[in-house]
């Protein structure tokens, strides 16, 4: 077994709160799920997703999206046609 250490960390207090909220109803608690990210980094000798920069269409698009530009209503039904879930 190994040993426990015990840390510190700076979070943003409303940001903690939430996350604490939503662990809680996913049963778990901070510390727990501190742990499963930490072993996540050691298995994945890394972070657990990816971390990139967005390349120049994905910038565009983020662009576009915040000036309410080049948007697309569609239903629910739709999406999921369209991501092939249906």
């Amino acid at each position: 077994m190994s040993t426990k250490t015990q840390t510190s960390l700076r979070l943003d207090a409303d940001k903690l709160a939430e996350a604490k909220q939503i662990l809680s109803e996913l049963g778990m608690n901070f510390s727990e799920a501190v742990n499963i990210f930490t072993n996540l980094i050691v298995a994945k000798q890394g972070l657990p997703f990816e971390v990139a920069l967005p390349n120049e269409e994905t910038k565009a698009a983020l662009l576009d999206v915040r000036a309410r530009k080049n948007l697309e209503t569609i239903t629910f039904e739709q999406f999921q046609i369209e991501i092939g879930t249906e």
